[in-house]
Parts: C-alpha cells; structure tokens; sequence
C-alpha cells in the first residue's frame, strides 16, 4: 500500500477516488507540529535550537496516530501537501514526526500539483523529488524570526505601555501604514480652488468644455485660487466667442491584465464583491479543495500550456475571431522568490463557466473572467480632444472624451480602480474646424483639495507589496489580528487608527525604530528569499537579527513604566496637544481654569487600563481625557458641557469624559447618578441623556412568575433582566424598544441555557495547555467576571479587556502573575467557643448499713 498525505481532508477523499485502491490518502488538518508556548521554544544561546510539540488538541492526536499507524503498514510515503513554503514545511513535519516515532517507510517521496484535477495529480505522481530543504529553512527562519519577536517584545509592552496587548513583526508594520496615513490626514491643510465649466452644444448634442488658459497663461489644478479670480476668469469666458481650432483623434489600446495572484485576487475580490481578505481565501481554498481553480496562494501570473489552449478554445467558442489574437499572451512574474511563482490563479476547466454557490460563485466567476481575458484580444478605443479659443487667442476651452471602438476583453472583464477620472468619460458631437457652438451656460465651481484616503483592505494589500512587506498569503491573517487587537477600526471599509493602536505605534517608533522600519522589515523578506533560495543559511539570518534585537529589549524592559510615559509625552506633544486657537498654552487644563486654580500642567500618564491625560494639579484637580485628540476647534474634547435639563428633577444633565469615555450626570453627592455613553449611539443628544439615567426600563411582569422583567445596561452590555436571569439584547435602542413577548423568549432561553440551576460554564476560549502546569487554558464566565484558568490557578481578566480578545500570551502572563502572588489567603474561621463542661454531679452519699442485732 502506498500512503499519501494531504492538508485537507475534502483533497484526500477526492484525490483517493483519482488514485484507485492501492493507494490511502490521509489529511494532516495542516500543520500537526508547532513551537511550544515558552520562551525556550527557540533558543539562541543554543545555536538558534528549536523544539516542536504536536498540537494537543484531541483532533490532532488521533489523526498523528492513523497516520503513523498507517506508515508502518506502507511501502511508499508520498508527501503530496501545498506547492508552497507551508506545504513544504508541513511535509516536513510529518516526515520527521514520522522519523521520531520509528513509523518511516523505505520509501519516501513529495510530489506537488496545482490543481486537483485527476491529470494534475497522477502526472505528479510520476514526478517524484525530496523534500526542498531551502524551502523548509526559510520557514524556520521566519517561524523562529517571528517566535523571537514577538515573546520578546510582547512582556516589554505588557510592563511599559498599559494597554497593549501584542506586538509582531509584520504586524506593527500594517499597523503603522494606517497610523502614518491617518497622521498625513490630519497634517492635511485642504486649498481652495476653482475650475470654469463651460456648457456648450453642437447640432443638438451638448458638451462640456473646461477653461486650460487665462490670460495667455496656462491654468493648473490651484490657479484660480479664490473666488474672485474665477468670477473674473467666468466673465471672460461669458463675454468670449469661441471657436473650434484644433481637433485631434487619437487611437488607444487596453490590454488586459495577467490571472489573479494572491495579491490581486484579494484587492479585486475587496474592491468589486466587498469581501475581506480572509474570506476571500477562505472562499478560494474551498474552491480549491473542490477542484474548480488552480492553487490560490501564488506570487506567478503565469498559465500552463495546455490551460492556455483550453482559454483559447473556450474564447473561440464564444466569440467570433476578433476577439481571439493570433498569438497566446504570455505573461512573466515580477516575484523576487522564483521558488514561489507557480502558476496564476485560474479555473481548471475552462469549459465550467460557474462553479460553487453564494459567495464561492461569485468569486470563481470574478476568477474566470480574469483568466479569460488575460488571453483574449485588447480593447481599442478612440480618444478626441477639442481646442476652442476666443477671439484674443488668451483663452482656451478644452473637451475630452472617448469611445469604444472595439471592447475585445472588456465584453468579458476590466479590472477595478480605486479611484477614478471621469474626464475622459462621455462622447463628443461631431464638430469641424472652425466651428462655434452655442454657449448654454458658464459655471465657475468651487472645490478643495482632499486630503489622501484612508486605507481599504484593498488598498492596504497593494501598499503591503508595493513596499515588500509580508507575504500574500499572510497579508489575511495579518490584517485580522490587528482588527481582533482593536488597533484599527473599520467604517464603511476604510481603517480608522484606533487610540490604543497609535499609542502602540508610538511605542515602537519611539524605542524600537529598526524594528517597524517599512525598508528593514522589507529587507528581512528580502533575505528569506535569499535563504530559500539556498544562498544564506536561516541560523546566520537570526544571529544578525537577534544581535541587536535583544540588547535593545533589554535596555527598554529596565526602564521604568514612569520613564517610558515621560519620553512618549514628549514624542506626542504635538498630537497630544496641539496648539489651541484661543492663545492659551496647549496643555494648559480647563479644569483648573473653571474651578479657580493655578493652572496645572496636562501631561500624558499610564494608568493600569491604558494611558490617559492627566493634570498636574492631582489629587486636587481630577481632571482626565482618555488619550486622544483635542477637537479641532481648539477646545479640549474633555471640557465638560451641559445637555440641558432634566424634566422631571429639573436639574442640569452634564456631558464629561472620564478615563475610560464619555457619560453623564445628573444631581450632587448622594442623589448624583452617572451612566457611560454607548458607542452605537452616533445620534446621542439630550433626549438618549435622559432616556440612559432613568435605566432600567421596566418591560412588565412576567406572565409565570409575576416578577419585572428590566431592560437596561449591564456589564456584558445590553440586556433584559429577570430573576437573575439575562437576555442579550443586539443593541442599546433595542431596550426601549423591545416588548414582553420576545423579552420573555430571551428570559426563556437564558433559562434554557442554565438548565435551571447552576451548571458548569461553557468557555468564551480555549488554548493549548499552560507551558508550566501543563493544564489546559480557558476563558471561563465567572461570578465576580470573566477570567482565564489552568483548572489549578484562577486569574482575573481586567476590565479593559474584552475576555474573547484575551490571547495565549496574555493568558499565560495573567496566570504566571497570579502564581508569583503566592496562594489566596483563606480567611481563617473562627473557632467555636468551648462548650462549657457540666459540673460533675455528686455522688449520693452511701447508705450506712443497719447494725446488727
């Protein structure tokens, strides 16, 4: 029998049936071995040493044993796993995982294809070689690289910067190109301008014409810098007669672009579908997996002879010969790594014009087209532009416009743009020399420049490759884990730096500037390829890095937390604050001002939540703002204002920003009452202040137990509320609006979930198991919150963190702290008072015996 392994499990069933019965494919569920969650993992003091630990999981158990099971019963081993660095890795792990065991057959081979097709496969079978060593050191150069980074740098941030939760080395470099743009957003001064549109017609068909000259002078985009410079340049164009003096036609050609990468794959899939990164090579690998598309992590744009005759057959039979060129196109790779420019993403059978359903249809379909027309023929189109000039020669109108002469590719496929240019857009009459069409109408409108756009998960893929950062197939997971860390924040698919993410980047450019450096981390890219290659070996790469790597992480981690915030309040002063437009000094604190005082100095502080801005008048002065950026009027975003009143007591409901956000209060000392302000609340105004501080609302009785059913906000968020019991609720104006029938199903099924009493909780997260104890690691729900647990030591999660963002690391830390504190002292119980002994009772005296007679 000969053993196959693949990744997945849906290839090994589909790949078995190709093979016929001498075969068995068995799936390895990916990788089955990874570096353990300690700091020894990979150590340099022992020439950059690596342990591997099989995954713990029980999944990855029992399949690690059918398969060793497997290979002592086989003659061959055929390593069939991805035809890229992982799947190289993967084969590698198996093989020596098998080695370990004593499970190795004689016979051990790789094999790679680019499609699960029954040809791509049993040709590949035919195609045997070993293993790529170079391949798999460039993995361990990059698994070590990445290990050393970031449990090296992650206890810095966790000690020195409240707050932060993780750093890594591609990681905090997408981070930074969002944080930077935001920086040139609002660095951004917009300039005013103007442009005159005239709006002419020529037998019956209109058109516009824009001013290019003025005054004999050629205009550029913020000549006509104000208003009263276009109104002048509007009347000149009112006032003159103009005629046609030049009329120029010329012929364009659009190719069509190569196949997908993965790169382009995900930028086009974000651009016209609206997918993110991660589901569209989620989407992609099922594609995959079924057979309907080549292999989709790829650096190559590239086809396979034969898949180029099978596009060109396809677009013979669906097109007439215009639309088929006389020669196939080929296309070359710009790739640094040859080792990973396989074949572009393309369907295996060209003949199968959908596959998939949903969303995986719509993205095999987006495949399809692009592969089509990569083969087909360019589009030609017609580009005219008009020149018309008034009498005096001084001024100059000018129309553009253009037609499809042929579509050739575009009746299949044109690529997506970010930003478009409509001049060129709409067709022009028919005009000669000499002409004068009518005038209808002049429009001097008013414009601004626009600062640059904030990155899409489009844009940011393309910036990450313009700049040879990370690799495609990571760029996905590397995106999610700075959404999952609320680093960033998404809004109509653009990224928002987030407070804790600019902070975080502050952090790092501030103390380790190499380290998020955009050409350093390219160039460390640069270098594994060097190591694939085989020209470097993997060891040399770490000991460079690691040389000056850990001195520097040393020197930050003796610093004081104090001392790191005094040099970060420093390095932010012009973010943090800003010059403020009533003359006052920029960290000058309205709080001292309004109350009387001398006024106190802001400064930046951490605190054990995040850093914040504090005065320097504290304890006397209590004046805080989260760390963010004063309003754009000048006046600082913490300054208290009042909403107005509230009807019923009458007195003033009073808007503030606290360390950790924005709320309201109403009253004094023991009557005050206080509530936060909901983030999904963007139209907040007086009226939701007053609807928050009467919380809860009263839904009604419920009808079996009689007992109020609440609706409110609670600590995990909006809920409804009865008998210890709580409902969930989607959002905050779902508690004014929801009625009894659906507060009690939800009461119903919290019930439900309980199952009437108290039952053990089910995990918010799991992890491996603790490095130390060797238990098992959970996010468990608890009675006084949520916290994280080894089944021996129990450790508190923070308020600031939401218990499903709690990551390994910081699960790991939280249980290590609680361990270092010792044991929970248990109060000692009070003794029960000594009962008191009963007095002994007394003896009856003894009777005297009657004397005898």
């Amino acid at each position: 029998m000969q053993l196959v392994i693949v990744e997945s499990p849906a290839k090994a069933k589909t790949i078995e049936k190709y093979l016929g019965k001498d075969f068995k494919v068995l799936a390895s569920y990916g990788h089955v071995r990874d570096l353990p969650r300690k700091d020894d993992a990979v150590r340099p003091d022992d020439d950059f040493a690596m342990s591997w630990e099989v995954y713990q999981d029980k999944r990855t158990r029992d399949n690690v044993k059918a398969i060793a099971d497997a290979a002592k019963k086989s003659d061959r081993l055929v390593l069939a796993t991805d035809p890229d660095r992982e799947g190289e890795a993967i084969s590698w792990h198996v093989l020596e995982l098998l080695k370990k065991r004593k499970a190795l057959p004689d016979n051990v081979d790789r094999v790679t294809f680019n499609a699960i097709t029954k040809t791509a496969v049993t040709e590949a079978m035919g195609k045997p070689r070993d293993i790529d060593m170079d391949l798999v050191d460039a993995y361990l150069g990059r698994r070590a690289l990445d290990r050393l980074f970031g449990f090296t740098l992650s206890p810095v941030l966790w000690r020195k910067l409240p707050g932060a939760k993780s750093a890594g080395r591609v990681q905090s470099v997408a981070l930074r190109i969002i944080v930077d743009r935001e920086r040139e957003i609002e660095a951004f001064k917009a300039d005013e301008y103007w442009s005159i549109t005239a709006k002419l017609e020529q037998d019956g068909t209109g058109f516009d014409a824009r001013l290019v000259k003025y005054d004999g002078k050629k205009l550029d985009k913020l000549t006509l810098g104000n208003e009263g410079s276009a109104l002048a340049a509007e009347t000149a164009v009112e006032n003159g007669r103009f005629t046609v003096e030049e009329i120029e036609t010329k012929p364009l050609k659009r190719n069509p672009s190569p196949p997908f990468t993965t790169s382009t794959l995900q930028q086009e899939a974000a651009r016209k579908l609206g997918y993110s990164a991660s589901h569209t090579m989620r989407l992609a690998q099922s594609l995959y997996e079924a057979g309907a598309i080549t292999y989709m992590r790829t650096d190559g744009v590239q086809m396979d002879g034969s898949a180029i005759s099978a596009c060109r057959k396809a677009i013979s039979e669906r097109y007439d010969g215009h639309y088929l060129p006389e020669k196939p196109r080929f296309y070359s790779s710009k790739a640094k790594n040859a080792q990973e420019a396989h074949e572009a993403i393309r369907p295996t059978n060209f003949s199968r014009d959908a596959a998939g359903s949903g969303d995986e249809a719509k993205l095999y379909s987006l495949i399809y087209k692009r592969a089509m027309a990569s083969q087909m023929a360019g589009a030609s189109l017609e580009r005219t532009t008009i020149t018309l000039r008034d009498g005096t020669g001084q001024h100059e109108l000018r129309a553009t416009g253009q037609v499809v002469k042929f579509p050739g590719f575009f009746a299949v496929y044109q690529e997506g743009q970010d930003d478009k240019d409509d001049d060129e857009e709409g067709l022009l009459p028919v005009v000669n020399k000499g002409d004068v069409p009518a005038k209808k109408d002049v429009e001097a409108n008013q414009h601004f420049t626009q600062p640059p756009p904030r990155f899409s998960e489009a844009s940011l893929v393309k910036r990450l490759e313009e700049l040879g950062i990370g690799r495609p197939s990571t760029y996905a997971s590397t995106i999610q884990t700075i959404r999952d860390r609320d680093y960033v924040r998404v809004e109509k698919n653009r990224f928002f730096a987030e407070e804790s993410g600019r902070l975080l980047t502050s952090f790092l450019e501030r103390f380790f500037p190499n380290y998020v450096a955009y050409d350093y981390t390219a160039g460390l890219e640069d270098e594994l390829d060097v190591v694939s290659d085989g020209r470097e070996a993997y060891k040399d790469l770490l000991a460079k890095f690691w040389k000056d790597f850990k001195p520097k992480a040393d020197e930050v981690m003796e610093k004081l937390p104090s001392e790191v915030t005094e040099v970060l309040d420093e390095y932010l002063s012009d973010y943090l604050f800003p010059e403020r437009e009533d003359g006052k000094p920029a960290r000058f604190c309205p709080l001292c001002d309004k109350e009387g005082r001398e006024n106190g100095r802001l400064s930046l502080r951490g605190g054990k939540f995040g850093a914040f801005i504090a005065c320097a008048n504290y304890p006397e002065c209590k004046f805080t703002r989260r760390f963010a950026q004063p309003g754009a009027d000048g006046e600082d975003a913490a300054e208290d204002a009042v909403l107005g009143n509230h009807p019923e007591t009458g007195l003033p409901i009073e808007r503030k920003t606290g360390r950790f956000g924005p709320y309201i209060q109403t009253g004094e000392g023991k009557d005050i009452k206080r509530a936060s302000i909901p983030k999904d609340l963007d139209d907040f105004d007086l009226e939701w202040a007053i609807k928050l501080l009467d919380l809860p609302r009263i839904v009604g009785e419920h009808p079996e137990t009689g007992k109020e059913i609440e609706a409110g906000l609670w600590r995990y968020g909006p809920a409804v509320r009865c008998d210890g019991k709580y409902g969930k609720l989607q959002n905050t104006r779902e508690i004014f609006e929801i009625g009894m029938n659906r507060a009690v199903d939800l009461i119903a099924q919290a019930a439900n979930r309980k199952g009437g009493g108290r039952t053990k909780a089910e995990p918010i997260k799991t992890f491996k198991e603790h490095p130390t104890s060797g238990g098992e690691m959970k996010v468990l729900p608890g009675r006084y919150g949520p916290y994280v647990t080894d089944g021996t030591t129990n450790a508190t999660i923070p308020k600031d963190v939401k218990p499903e963002d709690v990551t390994e690391e910081q699960a790991i830390a939280l249980i290590d702290a609680r361990v270092a504190k010792g044991p929970v002292k248990k109060k000692a119980k009070k003794k029960a008072p000594a009962k008191k002994k009963a007095p002994a009772k007394k003896k009856a005296p003894a009777k005297k015996k009657a004397a005898k007679a």
